[in-house]
Parts: structure tokens; sequence; C-alpha cells
């Protein structure tokens, strides 16, 4: 779960007209700082809508392929490391081009490299700042890492689905990490249309422990083998197969049916570090 606020003011003229087009995001642009997966699918489905979405990869931090893979689509990449000065002074120039920053850093480490939200909606007033962590971003356990079965543990999630010796057991399939980042995808639609109503710069915060929460809440119990256990041929009119610089792969298709403005990927991804920062036109 998550939720959208301002940030900050944006001065007269900072929201400009662009996102006019035939897709919903045409003509917004998406510095992508995200990894894993909760704040990948977030981007991945801004792409879905038409957003241009540019992934920043740290070449320094560990790529968990599979996770890499179903991810890409629709993302542009470059690589650049936040360490290296030189690297960090090239993603700054990127800011005043971005409407959306989107990042799963821990919390805090942005903050230390100068690109925290409060700094950003200075640097480029008007800038939707959308961030994706374990436990939220109040309470004691705000600082802390994690991911989705840490989420699931310390909410007691797992306490409802045991197996068969009655042990808490782990939700597979990883439905913390994709509802969160669907959710921080509707969050940032949501703040952009504030921004061109109301101006001003936006925050969007969610977090795994909290979508673990609001699973928690709803009505009946999830099934553990319905995860694993469907056949194939039974989701084959969901799927799509995509030939891109990984070669062919075959993953779920974007899920939600839009009769006029039907989501797509433009591409099917890049291999990290592909392309040069920038967007294309600036």
């Amino acid at each position: 779960g998550g939720r959208a606020a301002p940030s900050g003011p944006a001065p007269a003229g900072a929201v400009d007209g662009r996102g006019v087009g035939p897709r919903p995001l045409d003509g917004v642009r998406v510095l992508d700082l995200t990894r894993i997966v909760a704040g990948p699918a977030c981007a991945r489905t801004l792409a879905e809508h038409g957003a241009d979405v540019l992934q920043v990869a740290d070449p320094r931090l560990h790529t968990v392929r599979r996770a890499a893979l179903e991810t890409a689509p629709g993302r542009r990449s470059t690589s650049l490391a936040l360490a290296d000065p030189a690297d960090r002074a090239r993603l700054e120039a990127l800011l005043p081009q971005a409407d959306v920053l989107c990042q799963n850093a821990r919390p805090g480490v942005l903050d230390r490299h100068g690109l925290g939200a409060e700094r950003l909606a200075e640097v480029r007033p008007g800038i939707v700042h959308v961030s994706v962590d374990t436990y939220g971003h109040v309470g004691p356990w705000r600082s802390r890492p994690g991911f989705e079965p840490l989420a699931q543990c310390s909410t007691g999630w797992a306490d409802e689905h045991r197996d068969a010796a009655g042990r808490p057991t782990i939700v597979p399939a990883l439905p913390c990490d994709y509802a969160t980042g669907y959710l921080a995808a509707l969050g940032t639609v949501i703040a952009l249309r504030r921004r061109a109503v109301e101006g001003g710069s936006w925050r969007v915060r969610t977090s795994l422990a909290r979508t673990a929460m609001w699973f928690r809440d709803q009505p009946g119990r999830l099934d553990p083998a319905a995860a694993t256990g469907t056949p194939a041929a039974a989701t084959a009119d969901l799927r799509i197969r995509l030939d891109g610089p990984f070669g062919v792969v075959e993953q779920l298709a974007p899920v939600v049916r839009m009769s006029g403005t039907p989501p797509r990927w433009s591409t099917a991804g890049e291999r990290p570090g592909a392309s040069a920062p920038g967007f294309p036109g600036r």
C-alpha cells in the first residue's frame, strides 16, 4: 500500500503540456533507479502506458537475472554508479528533464548522495518522487532494508498460510512485490494528474509490509498451491513472447485491458547499460 502527497510547490510554468498523445503517459519521462522486483514492476507498468522509462543500473550492484528479464520490457537502460562523482554528475544532469524518479534504495542512501525528495523538488520543481521500501516511512523499522519474505513474516501474513505440518509458509509468486509495484504505478499516475491540476512536486510512498497487511485484510485466504500448480496451458492466453536482446522470452503480458489505449511495451527491453544516459530529443 501507499499514498501520494505534495512535497513542495511548483512555480508557474513548471507543469507543461506534455503527456498529450495516443497513450495516457506519452511524453512522461521516468528515471528508474530501482532494482529486483517491486520497483521495476512500477517502472515497467508506467512504460506499458507510454512513459519513456530510463533505468539507471549501477554496475557495482548484484543483478537477479530472472527478475531483470521479467521486468525489462518497455525500459531503456543506462549504467551509472552513484558512488562515482562523474556518474553522479551525469545523473544530476538528467533530473531537470525527468517528470518522475522511482527508487527503492535502502532508506537514506539517496539522501546521502544529494538525491533526496526535498532536494529533487528544488532541482526539478514538479517532479514526482516514488519510493518503494519494506516497512514504510514512519515507525521504528522505517530504516530497515528487507524483501518480500520479511514483509510476509513480520506482518503475520505468513502465519495465516501454513503447510501440512502446521508451519508458517511464505506465499509464493511474490504477491507483495508485484502488488506494491502496481500500486506505486497507480500512485504515480494520480500524482501526475494532481500535478497537472494543482501544480507542485509530489511524493508517492509504498511499502511491502503495508501491502502484506492489505492482503491480510481481504476476505478469504490465498491457496499457495495455486501459484505453483497452475498448468501453463491454463494461462496461455495471458502470456506474450518477446524477441529481444536476451533471446525469446515468454512471460505474462500486461494484464490490464483498456479498449481505447491498450497497454503494451514498445520494446522488449535492453541489456543493462545499453543506452547513453539521456532522453531522446533532449
